[in-house]
């Protein structure tokens, strides 16, 4: 029953994660917001993500109490959608609100997710990617107005609450985040572990962005595009389901192959942009640069840190949050003939700076 509960999590979530990222924007477009517009609203979420951990240093604790009412305005934050999304400012303050909300909500569940699944934590986490990959094809085939979008966004944030109080029974560490003075919480005592997280969510920025804008460009059709971010999304699912053996490793050397990896990754589809097999092959990897990455990311500070809750939610909002709005920015400088060069390079000084990490080696 837990795992079923925390797959159904995942699913719901990333479903919700599908729709915002994929339909949204083109909805923004339909009903006259700018790109610059559409640009400054979408950024708000990942910046608020950057900076809502830093409330939990001090000033709050990451509670049930906190958790249960977060779960309450993540509800009544999609539904304000509905009154906000024609008015610019308004829907600006309403992301702002929804950048909160997420930053709490993953990594509370991460963390029960790691306590009780340990290296099985990939087979639930797959169905994230499953619902991500499902509700692409749904949405895409019966969006008709700007409202679809709307039903579909709160229709997932709505199971994902459900499911995610149904996993509070067994959030049995409550207290534990209360903590020696000499064991607090700190991002400059392994500083160059968090650097390395940054510079490899960086690297991802002109992936994320351009990559569709790449390949077509150098003449692959839009629709095997969307094919190769189908295979990617492929991949990941089957590292996800196999990697459990892998993570009984040294997760700080699995963290380096992947990184490793990533920059023959980006090197080769810029050294081979018109190549088909070759972008199929970079995909493949995918597996390993974000699906063994992530698992083996979350499951080292899980084991880092005493504060486990805060961790993991430093780990979205400075990688992915922070990291992934500097990438996004960043490739939009250097988009061209070299975006992926520049990728490889930014992946490249996460691995060095992982070689200056001297922090605990194994579990």
């Amino acid at each position: 029953m837990l795992f079923f509960k925390l797959s159904a999590f995942y699913f719901f979530y990333f479903a919700a994660v599908g729709v915002y990222v994929i339909f949204l924007p083109k909805a923004l477009l339909d009903i006259g917001y700018t790109p610059a517009q559409i640009g400054v609203v979408l950024a708000l979420a990942p910046l608020m993500r950057f900076a809502t951990p830093f409330l939990f240093l001090k000033h709050i604790s990451l509670n049930q109490t906190v958790f249960k009412l977060t779960l309450g305005f993540s509800t009544l934050n999609a539904i304000c959608f509905y009154f906000t999304i024609h008015n610019f400012y308004a829907f600006m303050i309403n992301n702002a609100f929804l950048g909160v909300c997420i930053s709490i909500l993953l990594p509370y569940m991460e963390v029960i997710s790691i306590k009780e699944l340990g290296n099985r934590y990939g087979k639930s986490r797959l169905y994230g990617s499953i619902g991500f990959m499902l509700i692409s094809l749904v949405v895409a085939r019966v969006l008709t107005s700007t409202d679809v979008v709307l039903n579909f966004y709160l229709g997932t944030i709505l199971f994902t609450s459900i499911a995610a109080y149904s996993l509070l029974k067994y959030d049995t560490d409550e207290h534990d985040e209360v903590v020696e003075d000499d064991k607090r919480f700190s991002l400059i005592k392994y500083w160059p572990f968090w650097a390395s997280l940054f510079l490899m969510q960086v690297s991802f920025g002109g992936f994320y962005n351009f990559f569709t804008i790449y390949e077509t460009a150098h003449g692959i059709s839009l629709e095997v595009t969307s094919y190769l971010w189908a295979f990617g999304v492929i991949c990941e699912i089957v590292m996800f389901y196999y990697q459990a053996p892998i993570l009984q490793h040294n997760l700080l050397n699995i963290i380096k192959f992947s990184i490793a990896i990533t920059i023959v990754r980006w090197f080769l589809l810029y050294l081979f942009p018109d190549s088909l097999t070759i972008s199929y092959f970079t995909q493949s990897i995918h597996a390993f640069s974000f699906g063994l990455y992530h698992s083996a990311v979350i499951l080292y500070l899980y084991t880092l840190y005493s504060n486990k809750k805060l961790a993991q939610q430093f780990m979205l909002g400075f990688a992915y949050g922070l990291g992934g709005f500097v990438g996004a920015f960043t490739s939009g400088w250097f988009y061209g003939e070299y975006l992926f060069l520049y990728s490889s390079f930014m992946a490249f000084a996460a691995y060095i700076s992982l070689l200056l990490f001297q922090g605990k080696k194994t579990i």
